[in-house]
């Protein structure tokens, strides 16, 4: 519809542009007319009189049959329509864009015969008006830009063209109506020359596209205007590292958690694209963590690997490090401390096994003798120990009874003084419970040694004690000679060692020349034979001490000096330092299950734990062949011999005591395995050789019994032929009351190695006490053979 409006609206301007009438007034006069007119004016616009510029009129014109030719087909002017007045009219629409000048010859043809003619070329020129709006030069424009280009970066330029002249074909450009504040800040469009540069920060991120419109307008009075859409893409660079943000997070992990338990969900993003923006995560490898990816998209989970152990290591900082697939690649890093809450896993454990304490007898009821301490590697509850003592156990010493513990500190006391002479050791058991749900426990052996003191008196057993003295009468010859025995003083002290070893001591005499006391026997000797001067009575005064603590004195050097001494108890305690020794390694063969190899014999020299020997089998060229018993060091064959095992074999066996450090030795021994021929040859010789060499102790040991037997008879028989042999008389010389019944308190001393013995008996007479003294004698040696002879076998 508006395109045959324009058709119409062409055509009257043409019609009212070409009303022109060139006609030639004579036959041979010619002239050129030259006539201008708007584009589109109305139809029968005058566009010139070409009468009057002939100086013609119109009749004339008539007559002369003046006409305009066209030089097309279709004239786009013409005649006036009555033919009489020529006039340029428009036939159809002009188009200056396609023809911009117009030329017409005129030809004016007279009505003579012959008819007369003359020429006149009219030029049209056709104006311009704005009609046609700017077209741009391409279809589409797409730019691709870096993002973080720098400001005044060219991003592209546009051209637009317009057919019209002067200012209706000036284009300007400028952005259309619909561009967001964003592109305008982002973007500059140069109005003349249509470059867009960068204006602004461009971040990929931000937004990855520009659609910008861009309007092209041309100067005319009525602007005409065309829109074209620039597209820009954004090219992504590798310029935002990972971001990551724990999303889900357990900072207390119990040290008992299974293996998998989720720990923390990490959520990883990277605003870049492509592979700037595909992300990788990991942790250190040497830790007890491993970070998985879950089904969610750019999401991890920290997970434990292995079971954890507060007591090892309470705290991690886990370290996550994030990189991208950028060249190069941007990384970050986040660290996750995660801490270990305690379980209660862990049972006390006490700083020595056993407690060995050595304790003085007499000691004070209710104060502290000695402590246990026992150490929770858990914390806080589980941590929290308390002590008690094990009662009612079936065997537990009844002095436990006597014993209290505090139950915070481990301290242990007594009720009740302790007697070296009626208890001297004791052990019980203490228990170390913590505070942890369930409860765990342990407990300890307590070993206690009761120390002698000197508290014991030494006893006088002959003479006789009478209200806490001892008096005795001996009559000696006159004409003894020096060194005669006058008596013996015997005593006896309840305590031991030091405390109970007795010496005798000459604190007055009447003569100093006569007499002499033996310190250690307590034996009064004559020194010289007696004379005629020397009275006929003597008094000796005999002190018997022990030899108990000595003391420390110290002293100033003030005038006068001041001075305080306290008491030193010297106790020799073992030391575990001793290793095992190895006894008489023996090698024999066997053929047989269950046949006694050897034997591993081995002592040490140490006491208690520290000399208790354990044995056990470190290498073994079979191990389905031989075994060891811990205890008794014997090694044993678990099965017998088959063609196939080896001739000889190898067992290094290791022996080692129970101290706190333990010591320990090593022995070798190779069993050599024989044909059975031989190995019964061997066997027969092992047998007798054992047989005699056990035939001979036997023996030795029967003459010994014999022998000792044949002299305990003899001098039971000896011994009382003496003493019904005796006067009355002799006899009185001895007693100190009259009502002396003839028996004494026997003290007996005796040395077994580097210890001293004394045996105390009650009352008995003199003949029972040299029986009861030999039979005593003869026991310790009997003993002492039975000894040797256990050790033999």
């Amino acid at each position: 519809m508006e395109q045959r409006r324009q058709a119409e609206r062409r055509g009257r301007i043409e019609g009212m542009l070409f009303s022109l009438l060139l006609f030639w007034c004579c036959s041979y006069a010619s002239g050129q007319f030259r006539y201008s007119i708007s584009e589109e004016v109305q139809e029968g616009t005058a566009v010139g009189n070409i009468a009057k510029d002939l100086g013609l009129d119109k009749n004339a014109l008539k007559e002369r049959g003046v006409r305009i030719v066209y030089g097309s087909n279709e004239p786009p002017f013409n005649r006036g329509e009555d033919r009489k007045t020529p006039s340029l009219v428009l036939e159809k629409p002009l188009d200056r864009e396609s023809v911009k000048t117009h030329s017409l010859l005129l030809t004016a043809v007279d009505g003579g015969k012959p008819p007369r003619s003359g020429n006149m070329t009219i030029i049209v020129n056709v104006s311009d008006v704005n009609d046609n709006p700017p077209v741009f030069s391409e279809e589409s424009y797409v730019a691709h830009l870096s993002e973080n280009s720098a400001v005044g970066t060219t991003v592209i330029q546009v051209n637009a063209t317009d057919l019209d002249e002067g200012s209706n074909g000036q284009v300007v450009y400028s952005f259309g109506n619909d561009v967001d504040v964003r592109a305008h800040t982002r973007f500059d469009l140069n109005p003349t020359t249509g470059v867009i540069v960068v204006a602004g920060p461009i971040d990929y991120e931000e937004s990855s596209r520009y659609e910008i419109d861009v309007q092209a307008s041309d100067k005319g009075a009525a602007t005409l205007k065309t829109d074209k859409t620039i597209i820009i893409n954004i090219i992504d660079l590798n310029d935002n590292a990972p971001e990551m943000e724990v999303t889900s997070f357990s900072k207390d992990l119990p040290e008992d958690s299974k293996p998998g338990t989720t720990v923390a969900l990490i959520s990883v993003k990277d605003s870049d694209s492509g592979l700037n923006g595909k992300v990788t995560c990991y942790i250190n490898q040497d830790l007890p963590f491993l970070l998985t990816p879950s089904l969610q998209h750019n999401v991890y989970s920290l997970v434990t690997k292995n079971i954890l152990n507060r007591e090892q290591q309470s705290q991690y900082n886990v370290l996550i490090t994030a990189k991208d697939g950028g060249e190069p690649c941007l990384s970050s890093e986040k660290i996750i401390p995660i801490v270990v809450s305690d379980v209660n896993d862990n049972s006390p454990e006490f700083t020595q096994s056993p407690y060995t304490f050595y304790i003085t007898e007499n000691n004070t009821p209710g104060e502290r003798l000695f402590s246990v301490t026992a150490q929770d590697q858990d914390e806080g509850s589980n941590a929290l120990i308390s002590y008690f003592l094990m009662r009612n156990r079936e065997g537990a010493n009844m002095l436990t009874s006597f014993l209290n513990v505090n139950s915070e500190t481990g301290d242990i006391a007594a009720l009740r003084s302790f007697d070296f002479e009626t208890v001297k050791t004791f052990q019980f058991q203490v228990v170390a419970s913590d505070s942890g749900s369930p409860s765990l426990s342990s407990n300890v052996t307590v070993i206690v040694f009761i120390l002698d003191q000197n508290d014991n008196a030494p006893v006088i057993l002959y003479p006789v004690s009478s209200n806490g003295s001892a008096e005795g009468v001996e009559e000696v010859p006159r004409n003894v000679n020096a060194g005669h025995l006058v008596t013996k003083v015997r005593a006896y002290d309840a305590d031991i060692g030091y405390n109970g070893w007795l010496l005798f001591s000459l604190q007055e005499v009447t003569d100093h020349s006569l007499f002499g006391l033996d310190r250690y026997t307590g034996q009064i000797r004559t020194l010289r034979s007696f004379t005629e001067t020397d009275e006929a009575e003597h008094k000796l005064l005999i002190l018997v001490k022990d030899n108990g603590n000595f003391q420390v004195v110290a002293s100033d050097s003030g005038s006068p000096s001041l001075s305080s001494n306290v008491t030193v108890n010297v106790f020799i305690l073992d030391q575990n330092d001793n290793a095992p020794v190895i006894l008489y390694p023996e090698v024999p063969r066997n053929v047989n299950a269950g046949h006694l190899v050897t034997k591993v014999r081995a002592y040490d020299a140490d006491i208690g734990y520290n000399g208790w020997v354990l044995f056990s089998l470190q290498e073994v060229t079979d191990h389905s062949l031989f075994g060891l018993d811990r205890y008794t060091g014997q090694i044993r064959t678990l099965r017998s011999f088959t063609e196939t095992d080896e001739a000889e074999h190898k067992l290094l066996i290791l022996v080692k005591d129970n101290g706190n450090v333990s010591l320990s030795a090593t022995a070798t021994v190779i069993v050599k395995v024989v044909e059975p021929k031989e190995a019964f040859a061997a066997s027969d010789v092992k047998s007798s050789a054992k047989d005699d060499e056990e035939t001979d102790v036997t023996f030795y040991l029967m003459i010994t019994l014999g022998s000792v037997s044949v002299l305990f008879l003899i001098s039971i028989i000896v011994l009382i032929a003496m003493q019904c042999s005796k006067s009355t008389e002799y006899t009185s010389k001895y007693l100190q009351e009259a009502n002396y019944d003839g028996t004494l308190c026997h003290s007996i001393q005796y040395r077994s190695g580097d210890k001293r013995y004394m045996l105390v008996g009650p009352r008995m007479s003199l003949a029972l006490y040299h029986f009861y003294l030999f039979y005593c004698i003869s026991k310790v040696k009997i003993q002492s053979l039975l000894l040797l002879f256990f050790n033999l076998t």
